[in-house]
C-alpha cells in the first residue's frame, strides 16, 4: 500500500501522479491530488481544475476573476487556444 502525501491515508488503490521534471507524487483520491497540486486563483483563491486564464502576472480560475484583478496598465488575458475561426 501506498501513503497519501496530503492526507497521510496508506490506501491500497493510492495512484502516483508524475510531473514534468520526473518528480512523482501518491495521493489516494482526486480530491487529495487537486488540494496539492493544482494551482490557486489569484482572485478568489479557489483550485482552477481547468486551464484557468493566464495574465501577465498570474493565473485566474476564469475571465471574470482576471478582469477583476488585471493590471490596471494593460495586462494581456490569454489562454491556451486561440479564438473559435482564428489561425
Amino acid at each position: 500500500m501506498a501513503t497519501c502525501e496530503t492526507c497521510g491515508n496508506d490506501f491500497e488503490q493510492a495512484f502516483e501522479v508524475r510531473m514534468p521534471d520526473g518528480s512523482g507524487h501518491t495521493f489516494d483520491s482526486f480530491e487529495c491530488a487537486i488540494t496539492r497540486l493544482a494551482p490557486t486563483c489569484a482572485h478568489c483563491r479557489c483550485r482552477i481544475i481547468g486551464h484557468g486564464v493566464h495574465t501577465t502576472e498570474a493565473v485566474y480560475c476564469c475571465a471574470h476573476c482576471a478582469r477583476s484583478s488585471a493590471d490596471p496598465l494593460g495586462s494581456v488575458l490569454t489562454d491556451s487556444a486561440p479564438a473559435a475561426g482564428a489561425s
